[in-house]
Parts: C-alpha cells; sequence; structure tokens
C-alpha cells in the first residue's frame, strides 16, 4: 500500500519535475480591429538543452516561431522549424527578433484579457507541454528590458 501512495504521489508532481523550461514576462502584442496577426513575446529559460518546436493558441488559425533578421538595409522575418534552448540560458522572444506569431485571427485582442497559447517542448526526443494564459498588453506597451 505504501508503494501505491508513493506511486501516486510521484505521478501527481511528475508535470512539475518535467517541467524544466521557466516562462517569464509573456505577453501578447493587443491588436485593432481588424487585424490579422500579433506577435507573443517572452523569456524562455530551460534547465537542459531542449527546443521549442511548436506553438499553438485557439485564437489563432495558425501560431509560428518567427525570426526577425537583417537582409542588408531590410529587415525580414520568417517562420522557423524550432528555437534552441540552451541549459541554463536565457532565450528572449522579442520584437526584432525570434518571436511567436499568431496569425489567421479569429478575433480582436483587447487589452486586459488573457490567451491561451501552449508551448511545445522537445527533450531528449520526446515532446512536453505548458499551457500558459497570456496577457495582452497594448500596442503602446514598453515590455521588461529584454523583450
Amino acid at each position: 500500500m505504501k508503494k501505491l501512495i508513493l506511486s501516486l504521489l510521484l505521478a501527481a508532481c511528475a508535470p512539475v519535475v518535467l517541467a524544466q523550461v521557466e516562462v517569464k514576462d509573456a505577453w501578447i502584442r493587443a491588436t485593432v480591429p481588424a487585424a490579422k496577426s500579433t506577435g507573443v513575446f517572452m523569456e524562455l529559460k530551460s534547465r537542459q538543452d531542449a527546443q521549442l518546436v511548436e506553438v499553438r493558441s485557439s485564437v489563432a488559425g495558425v501560431a509560428e516561431i518567427h525570426q526577425m533578421q537583417m537582409d542588408g538595409q531590410m529587415m525580414k522575418m520568417h517562420a522557423v522549424p524550432s528555437l534552441e534552448l540552451p541549459a541554463g540560458q536565457s532565450v528572449n522572444l522579442a520584437s526584432g527578433g525570434y518571436h511567436v506569431m499568431l496569425m489567421d485571427l479569429k478575433r480582436q485582442l483587447k487589452e486586459g484579457e488573457t490567451v491561451p497559447v501552449t508551448l511545445v517542448i522537445r527533450k531528449k526526443g520526446k515532446n512536453e507541454t505548458i499551457a500558459l494564459d497570456v496577457p495582452v498588453k497594448p500596442l503602446t506597451y514598453t515590455p521588461p528590458k529584454g523583450q
């Protein structure tokens, strides 16, 4: 009986133990009524080497990991299949660099609401998900330093 109770306790704690990616300062830029896309920004820090391989949100038809890069004098944005999360290092998803794009929005995202966003993290060949409720900030929001 003690083994069963211990197994149940360990199983209940497993999500906390497995969730070795810390998410800080997540936010979404509010949209105007006709907008079809917006950005999601945050800081990620993994305890072990990992990759952000997918993002999902019920408010968007498409959610992608994007990168902004200078190409000569022009800033260009493109989707990337994944984002490396080196062990112990903070990775900022920020305007002008890596970030998440929510596209084909199903509705306007208004300041003050929260939006469900799911991150899919791959570690050692296995995927785990992190479910977030991300606050929507105003178009004029000044993000925390580093974002």
